[in-house]
């Protein structure tokens, strides 16, 4: 009997794990129907902002307040709170992974329901190098490369400040040619935003920190050369069975 294919996105959730939990993260979960209030509000999004509309957002009929979460930062802000409602201050190293949805058109890059992996850090001292430092060695353990190159591009969100764009550049003879030595945008990060810190009772004055999140679905694609990401949303044994 053949034995079965692990999913290429399980696969790249375990490594992650394992990724982390060697750098010394612990793991945190959060609900998949999420509160405005944790899903936007406590994230310093204004009341206005896009994301909120319809058009990207799933509400949920009949539960007013109540959305399928657009992202794994959920987490963080119910992590931050959860501990100093017990009386337990930073530091904390928390890394969540976990499906999101986004009310999209699904095509060869974009799906209305996708995994996502988000990191935060928040200690008396932290800063960007620390971040930097912290996604070179994830890639590293992701892709294998003899070689990881980090470089940030500014950018805005509501519960970054400053945000940058974060993208990759892997060397080795075993890395993927479409990805090989080429740029690639890979997610969002940045210094937590204090407004988001204060939302969540932690002390300005004494911690900062950093956040940032990527889909695990583009990860894996670029690991293994997937040019669909709605083949690893498809169920074909055909594909899974490549793994």
């Amino acid at each position: 009997m053949k034995p079965g294919s692990i999913h290429p996105i399980s696969s790249l959730i375990r490594e992650a794990n394992r990724i982390f939990f060697d750098m010394g993260f612990s793991f945190a979960e959060g609900p998949l129907l999420e509160s405005e209030r944790y899903n936007f509000d406590m994230l310093n999004f204004p009341k206005d902002h896009p994301s909120r509309d319809m058009q990207d957002t799933f509400f949920i009929k009949g539960e007013q307040g109540n959305v399928l979460r657009t992202h794994t930062s959920n987490v963080q802000t119910r992590y931050m709170e959860s501990q100093m409602k017990k009386g337990v201050p930073p530091p904390y190293r928390v890394v969540s992974l976990g499906k999101v949805f986004r009310n999209e058109s699904s095509d060869m890059g974009h799906e209305s329901e996708f995994f996502q992996i988000e990191a935060l850090a928040i200690d008396r001292d932290v800063t960007m190098a620390n971040l930097k430092d912290t996604l070179q060695a994830f890639f590293r353990g992701i892709y294998g490369g003899t070689s990881v190159e980090v470089r940030f591009r500014p950018s805005f969100f509501p519960f970054t400040e400053p945000s940058v764009e974060v993208d990759m550049r892997v060397s080795g003879a075993h890395i993927p040619e479409k990805l090989r030595d080429k740029w690639m945008e890979m997610g969002g990060a940045g210094m937590v935003h204090p407004n988001v810190l204060k939302n969540t009772g932690v002390d300005l004055e004494k911690y900062q920190g950093f956040a940032f999140g990527f889909g695990i679905d583009r990860l894996a694609m670029l690991k293994w050369g997937i040019d669909d990401i709605r083949l690893m949303h498809s169920a074909d044994l055909r594909f899974i069975n490549q793994f």
